[in-house]
């Protein structure tokens, strides 16, 4: 990445420039201005993720480009974070999106500002650049989505293909961590009264988001695909294949009617100017084209570039991390691309081709999924998919022959057809590179609650030794299958610890499938299209006081049988050198379970946040916890708020929910 320090602006900065809503709750917004004769265009980044040292350091890399550039760029803290007033009960709020309505009125109508628009942002900053837009705001003329979702229940952290995500626990203690934070004192003499405020109002969001289990109100509720139509800002979908986030982009680029383009590549779930693995792109400079023909009317003919741009990935060896991904750039001129032809492989007895009669009995024990890596990789821990063959062998397997180098470019689709022995069951379909020597990497999978086989808003049980025919999604991928290896299509009862399983061990018998694969039938052979090198202006200054260091081990209980997975993520512990506070983090998982009992899940998180700031050192513990029993989910919680060694407040709570078709 290169450093840019020399800019066709000065730019000057606000730390803490106050927005005021209607109901009289002020925001705070940091704010990078260029000089010069205006007035400018405006980019609005609208987080929970505080950018007093949150986010600090990727917004130093990134706002002082776009203003040194010409774009007046504003980092706003949501209500109930950061250095903002007011509380936040849940994501994406009414409340939410009407303060970012709010706050974009209130730029364009600035003496500064040239009365447009743009929002960006990644994961929740893209999930809401999206559904703002779809609210219309008038001087919202574009938007830049990065790792984001059409759909809040079918593609985010709750649940998958009708199943429940872990990651619901996990994020919502993420976030249960988070929001627990005090303002800065530098910034808000009432920092104390802010923070025990939050801390007695702060929503335990698991026991929120479980409350609905299928596809209701509450999820339709910011999910554009609702209405496609409704967005009429410019949209710049961006993704990686390393991300949770997989499918936005091709749905954007297929269904939006506002001009649209998609871009793909390898990472994990970062900014692609600084994301891992390899190559990056100089996402700046494609960010500037996209700003400067809709928020200024530059010719920079983003018009012509074509609809969507991936990262065809080489098959490689399977590893639980990447620094670099080999493989080349293609370019589709629409999606779905013409460039893009079917390939229907049909199942046999333990065979993918031709097809023929089998039958195969499947009752995979509930440990079986221990190396699928983590749900959404951000941390830069060893979080990937490793080597598949250990899950494979508690799988039912159909494989190809060899095959010539297939471009696996698309979204592939499993048919089964299956009977169930209990009335809930579910299915995790994983598609594999099978190496000559028999090394298995995940390619793309999906997963299905079989209770939503027809409707995820109207589920309905298995009628126990009826048959059925399911289709199981997998998500969007581009990968290169090297000539002489071969396919896997890996089917599983269980996948642990991504799903919470189902309240009986279920078992299927398999009597017929296929594989749908989406194969480009245009080879490449080098990039077809090109970006510049990955800039950003000049890194955060700061000081280490703590090295961060990420771990995740395996465990088996010889005595007890059960099969644990131990995460440890310290995110280290480090001064701004800009305006001397103190921030660290350590995030602490565990998933227990017991192969031959779905009841003995466990799932417990615990973080550790500090600030500190001219010697008065604030932390906060949060904890939690779930479990299950055949008809209820259990959960647990606590935050502890300490300043210096003194414990000032302190909270638990306990909620159970009732199992709906889970």
């Amino acid at each position: 990445m290169r450093i840019v320090t020399d800019f066709p602006h000065r730019v000057r900065e606000d730390a803490d420039l106050g927005i005021v809503m209607a109901d009289g709750t002020r925001l705070s917004a940091r704010v990078w201005m260029p000089e010069g004769a205006g007035p400018f265009p405006a980019v609005l980044e609208f987080l929970p993720y505080r950018k007093r040292d949150g986010t600090v350091e990727r917004d130093a890399l990134t706002h002082p480009y776009f203003a040194g550039h010409g774009f007046a760029c504003l980092r706003v803290d949501m209500r109930g974070n950061g250095d903002s007033e007011g509380l936040m009960a849940d994501e994406y709020t009414p409340q939410e999106l009407a303060d970012a309505c709010e706050v974009i009125a209130w730029i364009a109508a600035q003496p500064w500002s040239n009365g447009r628009v743009g929002m960006m942002g990644i994961s929740w900053g893209g999930f809401n650049s999206l559904q703002v837009a779809a609210l219309g705001p008038e001087p919202l003329k574009a938007i830049i989505t990065l790792c984001s979702t059409v759909d809040r229940f079918a593609d985010d952290i709750h649940y998958k293909g009708g199943c429940l995500l872990n990651e619901n626990l996990g994020w919502g203690a993420t976030m249960w961590a988070y929001s627990s934070r005090a303002p800065d004192a530098a910034l808000r003499q009432g920092w104390r009264e802010m923070w025990l405020e939050r801390l007695e109002a702060e929503p335990f969001l698991p026991a929120l988001w479980l409350r609905h289990q299928r596809r209701d109100a509450y999820w339709k509720h910011g999910s554009v695909c609702e209405d496609f139509g409704a967005i009429r800002a410019a949209v710049l979908a961006v993704g990686g294949w390393g991300d949770s986030y997989k499918n936005a982009v091709p749905q954007l680029v297929e269904k939006i009617e506002a001009p649209v383009k998609g871009i793909v590549g390898p990472w994990v779930h970062k900014y692609p100017h600084f994301a891992v693995p390899h190559p990056r792109i100089g996402f700046l400079q494609e960010a500037l084209r996209w700003w400067g023909r809709w928020l200024r009317d530059d010719k920079t003919g983003v018009e012509d570039d074509p609809a969507y741009r991936v990262y065809l990935m080489d098959g490689v060896r399977p590893a639980s991390w990447y620094e670099n991904r080999p493989g080349r750039w293609i370019a589709e001129p629409s999606w779905p691309s013409p460039n893009v032809r079917s390939q229907v492989m049909l199942f046999g007895p333990g065979t993918m081709g031709e097809g023929a009669a089998f039958e195969t009995t499947l009752a995979s024990p509930q440990d079986c999924g221990m190396d699928g890596g983590e749900f959404c990789a951000i941390w830069l821990g060893p979080e990937m998919p490793g080597d598949q063959r250990r899950d494979d062998a508690l799988s039912a397997c159909f494989d190809s022959t060899t095959l010539g180098q297939t471009d696996i470019v698309g979204a592939p689709v499993v048919t089964l057809r299956l009977r169930s022995d209990k009335p809930l069951a579910q299915v995790a379909v994983r598609l594999n590179h099978v190496h000559p020597d028999g090394a298995s990497t995940r390619i793309t999978w999906g997963v299905l609650n079989l209770a939503h086989r027809d409707s995820a808003e109207h589920p309905a049980p298995l009628v126990p030794g009826q048959e059925y025919e399911v289709r199981v999604a997998l998500d969007h991928i581009a990968y290169r299958l090297p000539e002489g290896h071969r396919l896997r299509v890996a089917v599983s009862t269980t996948y642990w610890p991504m799903l919470w399983p189902m309240p009986e061990a279920a078992s299927l018998v398999l009597s017929g499938g296929a594989l749908d694969l989406p194969a480009r039938t245009v080879s490449a052979d080098r990039d077809e299209v090109h970006f510049p090198h990955s800039e950003a202006a000049k890194p955060l200054a700061s000081r280490e006081i703590r090295a961060p260091a990420h771990v995740r081990r395996t465990e088996i209980d010889q005595r007890t049988g059960t099969v644990s997975l131990i995460i440890e993520d310290d995110f280290g512990e480090a001064e701004n050198l800009d305006h001397g506070g103190i921030a660290g983090s350590v995030a602490r998982e565990r998933w227990d379970i017991h192969p031959d009992d779905p009841l003995s899940a466990r799932g417990q998180a615990h973080w550790t946040e500090v600030t500190e700031r001219g010697g008065r050192r604030l932390r906060t513990e949060a904890w939690c916890a779930m479990r299950s029993d055949a008809t209820d989910f259990h959960l647990s919680a606590r935050i502890e708020a300490w300043e210096d060694e003194r414990m000032v407040w302190s909270r638990d709570l306990t909620d159970s929910v009732p199992r709906d078709f889970h």
